[in-house]
């Protein structure tokens, strides 16, 4: 009886796959989590990505898909990426919804499966600086490095992930000579392997993944991760490093506290904070930048300088500190210095006459006689008047005019103490005499 039972359980169920192909019965695991990377690598947009893997991990996800359409951007942000994708067990599957560049084709090969749009690409993954420029040696041997690490571990064949980083590669089959950098298109990408499909929507990845049934959560980034995100793009940090910067410093020559002081102070604050939200900074930073501030302020009663220097380290170090790469942050830290230093040069050049914010850092009036100003009060009504020498003028002594003692000089002779004199010449308060006869 009990295998009879079975026997109908099992022709049953051929039945039923046989008449609803599509049949899908939900499970606890059945459950898709959804995350998009629209914008370019910073270190605000790791936050966001490890909370989307912490998510889909602690409510036991079936996988995670990443919407990628990225320029690329920072490389340290795209390593800490990549090492929270290694770290997780939920299937990491990369959505290409139109380019994946850069530091974005280096994470898309950190993930189990890619797939394309038709119109996607995926490469071009040279580093180079803030400025613009190629970097050293060293840094491109160590990026290469990790572009090939990464396609190795994803099964790929690794000299196209080299080609996308190395522009010495030649690769005739797709074109691809020297001087540039190589970029897949999706056909070109699920020719060589580094795609595994290519899907018109995320409706249609979902079908090819037989995922069509699960519940897919989307995570939407927080007001404060979007915030964390644009602040942490390097050329936004060297703005808000500028601005305050330049605040500061405006305001301390500023009577009272006004607009460049709000600014200074609020551009500080928005880079602290959003360097928090990233996980780059803790309170001991801002505490050490507003200590280095305190000692600058004091230094207007304490003279010396030692203080003042002191309290300037402090800023610096502070911000140092708060990026995950000093040497990054301190060419931001550089970049805002220089524009600040050119930003008050022009100013003080070309527009000090038109704002009046200038008035206390430059000095305007000139102390000229015509209005009233003079150095030491002029004794030309001593001229002609006689007096007696109180001292010996060998040439110059002092003598007494209508009971007033008088510094004088004599034309070059020498006059005894009680000899009568008069007054020849006055210059300024240089009195000359000549003894009378």
């Amino acid at each position: 009886m009990r295998d009879r039972r079975l026997l109908y359980l099992v022709i049953t169920y051929f039945i039923l796959l046989v008449l609803f192909p599509n049949y899908h019965v939900s499970g606890k695991n059945d459950l898709v989590y959804y995350a998009t990377i629209d914008s370019e690598v910073t270190n605000g947009l790791t936050e966001y990505l490890n909370r989307a893997i912490r998510t889909a991990e602690e409510n036991d996800a079936e996988a995670i898909i990443f919407e990628i359409h990225t320029p690329g951007g920072v490389v340290t942000a795209a390593q800490d990426i990549a090492r929270l994708l290694g770290n997780t067990n939920i299937k990491t599957i990369a959505f290409i919804n139109q380019n994946a560049l850069s530091a974005g084709a280096y994470i898309s090969l950190n993930m189990d499966e890619i797939y394309m749009v038709p119109s996607g690409k995926i490469g071009a993954a040279g580093v180079i600086t803030q400025d613009g420029n190629a970097a050293d040696k060293k840094a491109q041997s160590a990026w290469i490095a990790a572009m090939r690490s990464a396609a190795e571990q994803g099964g790929r064949d690794p000299i196209y992930a080299i080609a996308m980083a190395d522009e010495s590669i030649e690769i005739p089959e797709l074109g691809k000579e020297k001087g540039e950098f190589l970029t897949l298109t999706a056909t070109d990408a699920k020719k060589v392997g580094y795609a595994e499909g290519i899907v018109s929507s995320k409706e249609e990845l979902l079908q090819i993944l037989g995922l069509q049934h699960a519940n897919v959560e989307t995570i939407d980034k927080t007001i404060s991760e979007r915030i964390a995100e644009f602040i942490t793009n390097p050329i936004i940090t060297s703005l808000l490093l500028t601005l305050g910067s330049l605040g500061i410093v405006l305001e301390l020559y500023s009577p009272g506290f006004g607009i460049p002081g709000t600014v200074g102070i609020s551009s500080f604050l928005l880079f602290f904070y959003g360097h928090y939200i990233a996980g780059l900074a803790g309170y001991e930073s801002l505490i050490l930048f507003l200590l280095g501030v305190g000692l600058i302020l004091l230094e207007f009663f304490i003279p010396g300088g030692i203080v003042g220097f002191i309290g300037l380290g402090f800023v610096i170090l502070s911000i140092l500190l708060t990026g995950e790469s000093m040497l990054q942050m301190g060419i931001s830290l550089g970049i805002a210095i220089l524009v600040a230093i050119i930003v008050m040069v022009i100013f003080m050049k070309f527009f000090r006459k038109k704002v009046r914010i200038f008035d206390n850092l430059v000095l305007r009036d000139a102390t000229s006689s015509d209005k009233g100003y003079v150095s030491n009060k002029s004794r030309t009504d001593l001229l002609n008047k006689e007096g007696t020498a109180l001292t010996p003028l060998r040439p110059s002594g002092t003598i007494i005019i209508d009971n007033e003692r008088i510094d004088a000089v004599t034309e070059g002779g020498f006059i005894n103490s009680g000899d009568k004199v008069v007054v020849i010449k006055v210059e300024g308060v240089r009195v000359v005499v000549r003894q009378v006869n």
